[in-house]
């Protein structure tokens, strides 16, 4: 087959399987991870679990070929997957498995879907599981933040967008600068969703004055269609026109969070569950979280949390 040249954020190497199955196997392949999948994230899972699978195919479970692969073999590889990692990961692996194969039925490159009749496991889950901060934690964290540099009013502002605004951090890190902007007298924010909703909103009046300091504070102000959080420059500790990466943001979220002796956390979680806790309804919650249904919405309640810790508290042996 002759060379095709993509970027492998868009499609993974050829496994051995799909290689050596033709040149039609391997244009389909290829145009499942390009066309099919809009999310980079959801790519790169789902590319990660069609490598290991196939890789396990052809290593231990002696598969010669594509067409080979049979609903057993799909089967025993979930159940290595329930062993080995948490449920939610083991039904994204088996969604990527049936999703491709699907593609490649389609494409008339296989007869039948192996992974369409294996069922994967159940999960059930009435909150998240991540930490999340209270009130008093989540203002510590913000005021302990050293705004005397351009790196640190970028990373208040971030953390403040997430909290007062609900926003996931990919939304927030795709943002530009004109998508901070007036209305009426208040500023609002504009994010793009998940699956390229546009989703607008007012900001806190902290969250306001946050974002003008960023703006004004680091001079970007002027670049209206430049990213509104940024690298920074090695050696120069100034902005530069590149948008901040969202492993940098991770890193960026833990280091601020273990200075103020914080553990891994969800600040769009605990935006909720303080707006939750002060009087907020949950289809409002909904609404201003960007979430589809409200039972979404209820992973990021975590008020009964404390009432949980306040009645365990009561068994005095």
């Amino acid at each position: 087959m002759g060379e095709i040249l993509l970027p492998r954020v868009i499609a993974p190497a050829f496994p051995a399987l799909i290689a050596s199955a033709g040149e039609r196997a391997g244009l389909r392949f290829l145009e499942f991870f390009a066309a099919c999948i809009r999310n980079p994230h959801t790519r790169r899972a789902y590319a990660r679990a069609a490598a290991d699978f196939l890789a396990w195919c052809e290593a231990e479970a002696g598969v010669g070929s594509l067409a080979s692969v049979q609903p057993l073999h799909v089967a025993t590889w979930i159940e290595r997957q329930t062993r080995e990692r948490s449920a939610p990961t083991t039904k994204l692996r088996l969604a990527a498995l049936r999703h491709l194969f699907d593609w490649l039925v389609t494409g008339q490159v296989i007869p039948t879907n192996p992974a369409a009749s294996v069922r994967g496991p159940r999960h059930s889950a009435l909150k998240g599981k991540t930490p999340v901060l209270n009130a008093a934690e989540a203002r510590a964290l913000l005021d302990s933040i050293d705004v005397a540099t351009p790196g640190g009013l970028r990373d208040r502002a971030l953390i403040a967008l997430m909290v007062f605004s609900f926003a996931r951090i990919g939304a927030a890190l795709g943002m530009r600068v004109e998508d901070v902007y007036t209305q009426g007298r208040r500023l609002c924010v504009r994010l793009r969703e998940k699956g390229g909703k546009r989703h607008e909103m007012p900001c806190h009046h902290r969250l306001e004055g946050y974002l003008h300091a960023n703006i004004d504070g680091t001079g970007i102000g002027d670049d209206l269609k430049g990213p509104l959080f940024r690298t920074i420059g090695r050696g120069t500790k100034r902005l530069t026109h590149a948008p901040l990466p969202q492993a940098n943001a991770y890193a960026m979220i833990q280091r601020r969070a273990a200075a103020s002796g914080l553990g891994n956390q969800t600040f769009r979680m605990t935006g909720i569950t303080a707006y939750l806790k002060n009087g907020g309804t949950l289809e409002i919650a909904a609404a201003m979280g960007n979430h589809a249904s409200t039972r979404r919405t209820q992973l990021y309640d975590r008020r009964r949390d404390e009432i949980s810790l306040d009645e365990v508290e009561r068994i005095r042996v």
